[in-house]
């Protein structure tokens, strides 16, 4: 039986984990745990408006966890969480054995708003240099 490291972004629903967001991710590790995996790592990862409801909602937290199974087990574990009402959607894939350690520290050291607003306003300034200027008729 072999094990793979696993990355599982879910979504959970925001007024739920606002009540007690221990409780909220107990509930997704109770379903890990429930099928054999070991969690390797664990955090919230944001909050944030969806671009579009789900389920009604339109605000959701996102839980970024790193764990170990068989994957056999991924179906059972998608399946618990379909029929979950804290988790709104689930995101789960297989990391590449070399990359598991990079990414698991650099999952539990960032901090995901800050970089995405920097990496958001630097896209904007790379994008307009980078961009191909347009030739004139009259060049």
């Amino acid at each position: 039986m072999p094990v793979n490291m696993y990355e599982g972004m879910f979504l959970l629903d925001s007024s739920k984990v606002a009540a007690s967001w221990d409780d909220a991710v107990k509930h997704v590790h109770d379903i890990l745990t429930k099928h054999q995996s070991e969690i390797v790592a664990s955090r919230q990862w944001d909050e944030r408006r969806l671009a579009y409801s789900v389920n009604g909602h339109k605000k959701g937290t996102y839980l970024l966890t790193y764990f170990k199974t068989d994957g056999a087990e991924l179906r059972e574990i998608v399946a618990d969480c379909h029929l979950s009402e804290v988790i709104l959607r689930e995101l789960v894939l297989k990391v590449h054995p070399k990359l598991a350690d990079h990414l698991v520290n650099q999952a539990m050291t960032s901090t995901p708003s800050i970089e995405a607003e920097e990496a958001q306003g630097r896209g904007r300034d790379e994008e307009m240099d980078e961009r191909p200027r347009r030739r004139r008729r009259d060049d």
